[in-house]
């Protein structure tokens, strides 16, 4: 009898019904009679009954078992409370888009309850019977934040605008709540990048990727230093504390081996920042892509003559150096069944039409075909490595004829074929398009390529590495007869095909990855 799912751990869970009582006892048995078991009812989630017993805490499923008890809840009264907590860039707009969405997708009506500007709730009910479905809190803060509230057990999801920290993560493993980093337990809602903005007004195009830091560092310190006149520039960023704050020291500061200035004007939102960059000529700011407001983006540009645009299509396949994500993270235990359902709709075609019109950057696959990237491959002739001959751009070119390629790449950390967090949720998008029949009667090709370090034999056969690892990878993920229906490939180029200078660390990134073509 299967009635028995879980032992151990001490984690509460953090979501329930409106219990008669908490913390009394109650008998759980088989309906056949053949087991029961007695202990305090701690949590019940609609589903499965969670009770501390001289066993340990068990989880046990809810249609196996008879509840004997005053704390036994009414299973058809059951309504699935629980609370989102973290970043305001993911949880004032992207967030509650994706849940109005999902409620239309279930039939539900979707109340919104508004506290204050950060506490506010969605009920959603059912229009037919007018009953009461679900209760999702919302506390809008800062990653940070969101992570505390997760480890204190006092939010389901975490909501973060940036990636779980080190010592976050040794933090929950400690407090039993699992590897917050696996997959399993983060997953990306939608795409952003870092952007460089300044007023609409100021003349600058463009900077040097290594200048930026410096910039905010205080070592650049007038416009010149940007291709502009001697007037001083003024910084602003978002507070430390933020998702993009911390991704900023992250991705530019610390490459660098700088810290920011102390005179630079922080803010509270990224809307309160382009506000001040736009009113202000001689002010530049770092933004999400989604909240540039009325300020004007500026390229990030290399020595080799490679200029780096945020776009749609650029954060899709991370060519742009200063891509960020929205992630969503949960605990290593069963949630309810609507907070379930809700995470797995974020990756699905309604929630990326929800999500684009949210103004965010969705992770749905574009096509982009081999004759409209005339400019890159022209690119790739003149920066290509000194080693890396004719016939072996004669070879690519001819192994991608015909083909489209899908915005959406992996990459890794330098010298392996360790993916970071973006592709690593690439793999399960992937695989989610293959099993849909996107792909069916097609060839997947998965093109390596490498950064221009090193001897080009090597990076060849490096990216023919990585090529195969991230093919195999996809490959299992997806169900095995989804498979039948589309032939995976891999093929490596080495350092044939540069994206980016490969001077500093930024551009070396950009150039490792695996793109998929489609044929």
């Amino acid at each position: 009898m299967k009635w028995l799912c879980a032992a151990g751990g001490a984690v509460a869970f953090l979501f329930s019904a409106t219990l008669p009582a908490l913390a009394q006892e109650v008998r759980l048995s088989a309906r056949d009679g053949a087991l029961e078991v007695s202990g305090t009812l701690l949590d019940f989630d609609g589903e499965f009954y969670r009770i501390d017993t001289v066993y340990g805490v068990l989880t046990i499923d809810g249609a196996g078992v008879a509840c004997d008890g005053a704390a036994c809840p009414d299973p058809a009264a059951f309504v699935s409370d629980f609370m989102v907590s973290g970043a305001s860039e993911t949880g004032a707009v992207l967030l509650p888009a994706i849940l109005e969405s999902f409620a239309q997708s279930r039939g539900f009506a979707a109340r919104r309850i508004v506290e204050d500007d950060s506490h506010f709730a969605y009920e959603l009910t059912d229009p037919n019977s007018e009953t009461l479905v679900a209760s999702v809190r919302f506390l809008v803060s800062t990653s940070d934040e969101g992570f505390a509230d997760l480890l204190a057990e006092q939010a389901t999801i975490a909501m973060s605008f940036r990636e779980i920290s080190p010592a976050e993560r040794e933090r929950a493993l400690g407090a039993g709540l699992g590897d917050l980093s696996d997959p399993a337990r983060s997953r990306i809602v939608a795409l952003d990048g870092m952007v460089p903005v300044v007023a609409r007004e100021n003349p600058v195009q463009a900077s040097a990727s290594p200048v930026l830091a410096e910039v905010f560092a205080g070592e650049v310190s007038t416009w010149s230093g940007l291709g502009g006149d001697t007037a001083e520039i003024a910084l602003h960023l978002l507070s430390r504390e933020s998702g993009l704050g911390r991704s900023f020291d992250t991705l530019v500061m610390r490459p660098s081996r700088a810290a920011t200035a102390a005179d630079i004007t922080r803010h509270a939102t990224a809307q309160d920042l382009a506000d001040a960059v736009a009113a202000a000529p001689r002010a530049i700011g770092i933004a999400p892509f989604s909240e540039i407001g009325n300020t004007r983006a500026v390229a990030l540009t290399g020595p080799c003559g490679y200029q780096n645009r945020a776009s749609v299509t650029a954060l899709k396949s991370e060519d742009y150096p200063l891509t960020v994500a929205h992630f969503l993270y949960t605990p290593q235990q069963r949630l309810p069944r609507i907070a379930r359902e809700l995470l797995a709709f974020t990756q699905s075609p309604e929630a990326q039409i929800a999500i684009r019109a949210a103004g965010f950057v969705d992770q749905a696959p574009e096509r982009h075909p081999l004759a409209e990237q005339g400019d890159r491959l022209a690119k790739a002739s003149l920066n290509s490595g000194s080693e890396i001959g004719t016939a072996e751009l004669k070879r690519m070119i001819a192994a991608l004829d015909g083909a489209d390629r899908l915005a959406l790449s992996f990459r890794f950390d330098g010298g392996s074929t360790t993916l970071d967090a973006q592709s690593r949720g690439n793999i399960a998008l992937l695989a989610a398009e293959i099993e849909r029949g996107e792909f069916d009667g097609r060839d997947l090709l998965f093109a390596g390529f490498s950064d221009g370090r090193g001897r080009a034999v090597d990076n060849r056969t490096l990216s023919l590495r990585r090529a195969e690892a991230v093919r195999d990878a996809v490959g299992a993920f997806t169900d095995t007869t989804a498979l039948f229906a589309v032939d995976l490939e891999a093929d490596g180029f080495g350092e044939a095909l540069p994206m980016a200078c490969d001077d500093d660390a930024w551009g070396q990134k950009v150039n490792r990855r695996v793109e998929v073509w489609v044929r």
